[in-house]
């Protein structure tokens, strides 16, 4: 039995300094993180990190084993992370656990990577008291309609977790 897209489960870890505008200098105060809405298929759970490059695959593998269909990663452009490594680092753990994946037998596209501009360069200008605006609004709209589109994609294609079929559990117990 399939399960519709609407029962369908995505864990998507978001990079709290993705996509939102740059922040106004220390005195201002403490900017809370917002993140875009990205209006995700099915039920999500959406988990805000501070850096996608502290993500470990045991938390992806755990997604999945906690019955997610897809798990969708966000991080930030590569050349405006706040972190300097962060996302070059999430990029290659990506890549090792869509290799634990395919050796498991789990479909590798089940693991969705995007990145949406960040802000590391906007919060440096703003710090010095500049205008850093590194990307337009339409600009990242767009990329989020893009990854609305593949989420979608992804769940027509991956509709039901392998990891919740009742054979599973009952191979666990034997």
């Amino acid at each position: 039995m399939l399960m519709s897209q609407e029962s369908s489960i995505l864990t998507a870890f978001v990079c709290a300094n993705c996509a939102r505008s740059g922040q106004q200098p220390a005195s201002a105060g403490p900017v809370r993180p917002s993140i875009p809405e990205f209006d995700w298929p099915g039920r999500v759970r959406q988990v805000l990190v501070p850096c996608t490059g502290r993500l470990q695959p045991e938390n992806v593998l755990r997604a999945f084993e906690a019955g997610s269909s897809i798990v969708a990663v966000v991080a930030c452009r590569e050349d405006n992370c706040h972190y300097m490594e962060g996302s070059r680092r999430c990029s290659r753990r990506i890549e090792y656990i869509r290799s634990i994946l395919k050796e498991i037998g789990l479909e590798e596209g089940r693991l969705l990577f995007f990145h949406l501009p960040g802000s590391a360069s906007e919060d440096l200008a703003a710090a010095a008291g500049k205008n850093g605006s590194t990307h337009g609004s339409g600009s990242v709209e767009a990329q989020i309609l893009e990854i609305q589109r593949e989420a979608r994609e992804a769940f027509r294609l991956y509709p039901q977790s392998p990891l919740q079929n009742a054979d599973f559990e009952e191979e666990k117990h034997e």
